[in-house]
C-alpha cells in the first residue's frame, strides 16, 4: 500500500518549525546565504553524477522523448493557463503562481525511473527521458515562468542572471569534473541524496519563514489548502489520462506507454523548491511552493497504486 513520503514528513516537520520559530532580525541574511550555498551545492552535485552513457543508452528512442518533454513543457503550462482562466476566483493571485510554476517545472528523475520499473516499462528510454527533462529544465523553467506569469498578470521578480549563478554554473562545473569525481558521486548515492534532502530543508524553512513573518497562515486557509489539493489532483488526473491515452493513439508499445505516463506526469520537488528560491521573491516563495508539496506526496500515492497495477497485469498481457 501506498504511503506518506518520509521525506514528505519532514518538509512538513520543518514548515512547523517555520511556523513556530521563524529566523528573524540578524538570522535572515545567513539563512538566505546558505540556502544560495546549498543550492548550488545541490546543483553542482547534481552535474557530477549525471551519467552520460546512461543518456545515450536511450536517446534513439526520440519520438517517446519527444511526447514526455512535450508533456512536461507544454500541455502542463497550457493546462495551468486553462484552470487558471477557468477557476481563477477560487484561489489567491500568489497561489495561482504557485500552481502555474509547478506547472513549468521538470519531471522527477528518482520516482519517474522507480515506478517505470515497478510497473515493467522501459527503463532505459525512462532513465533517459527524466535526465534530458531536469537538465532542460533548468533553461526552459525560467523561461516558461516568465511566459506562464506574464500571462498571469505577474511576475518573478528576480535577477534572471541567478539562474545562471545559482543553477547552470554549478551543474556545467559538476558536469565537467565527472570523468573525476563522477565515481565516488554514485558510489555514495546514498549520502549525497540525504545531502540534496536537506538542503532542500534548508530552503523550505528560509522560504517559510520569510512567509509565516510576512503573515502565510492568515492569508492561506485549510479551505484554501483543500483547493490547492484539489487543483493538484486535476492537473495530475488530466494529464495522466492524456498520456494513457494519447500514447496508445500513437502506436507506443505497453512499456513506452508506461514509461510516459509516470515520466510524463512528474513535477521535481528537488529542483523545484531551489527554482522557486531563485525565482521569486523570498516572501512569495512559501506559498509558492505549497502547490507543489501536495502535489509531490499526491503523485507518489497515485502512481505508487499505478505502478502495482500495471506490474500485476504484466503476466497475463505476456501470456
Amino acid at each position: 500500500m501506498p504511503r506518506l513520503d518520509p521525506f514528505l514528513m519532514c518538509l512538513l516537520a520543518t514548515v512547523a518549525l517555520a511556523t513556530l520559530l521563524p529566523c528573524h532580525g540578524a538570522a535572515v541574511p545567513l539563512f538566505q546565504d546558505l540556502a544560495v550555498a546549498v543550492i548550488a551545492l545541490m546543483f553542482f552535485l547534481q552535474g557530477a553524477r549525471l551519467d552520460r552513457s546512461a543518456i545515450m543508452a536511450g536517446v534513439g528512442h526520440w519520438r517517446l522523448h519527444l511526447v514526455i518533454l512535450a508533456t512536461t513543457f507544454v500541455v502542463f503550462p497550457l493546462l495551468g493557463l486553462m484552470l487558471h482562466a477557468l477557476f481563477r476566483p477560487m484561489l489567491s493571485p500568489a497561489i495561482w503562481q504557485g500552481v502555474l510554476f509547478l506547472c513549468c517545472l521538470p519531471s522527477t528523475v528518482q520516482s519517474s525511473i522507480a515506478f517505470t520499473s515497478i510497473a515493467r516499462g522501459n527503463v532505459p528510454a525512462a532513465v533517459c527521458s527524466a535526465t534530458a527533462s531536469n537538465i532542460f529544465g533548468i533553461f526552459i523553467t525560467p523561461v516558461l515562468v516568465g511566459l506562464v506569469l506574464s500571462v498571469h498578470g505577474g511576475s518573478g521578480g528576480q535577477n534572471p542572471l541567478d539562474i545562471v549563478y545559482q543553477l547552470l554554473l554549478p551543474f556545467v562545473a559538476g558536469q565537467l569534473l565527472q570523468p573525476l569525481i563522477g565515481g565516488w558521486a554514485r558510489r555514495n548515492k546514498a549520502l549525497l541524496s540525504l545531502s540534496d534532502r536537506g538542503s532542500i530543508l534548508i530552503v523550505v524553512y528560509t522560504a517559510f519563514s520569510s512567509a509565516v513573518v510576512e503573515g502565510l497562515w492568515h492569508k492561506v486557509s485549510p479551505a484554501s489548502l483543500g483547493l490547492i489539493a484539489c487543483a493538484d489532483m486535476l492537473v495530475l488526473a488530466f494529464v495522466l489520462l492524456l498520456t494513457g491515452f494519447g500514447s496508445r493513439v500513437l502506436g507506443f508499445a505497453r512499456a513506452d506507454e508506461i514509461t510516459i505516463m509516470f515520466c510524463g506526469s512528474k513535477k521535481t520537488l528537488a529542483s523545484g523548491v531551489p527554482m522557486a528560491n531563485v525565482l521569486f521573491p523570498s516572501a512569495t516563495v512559501g506559498m509558492v511552493v505549497l502547490p507543489l508539496i501536495l502535489y509531490h506526496q499526491i503523485q507518489l500515492f497515485v502512481c505508487a497504486v499505478l505502478a502495482r497495477r500495471f506490474a500485476g497485469k504484466a503476466p497475463s498481457d505476456a501470456a
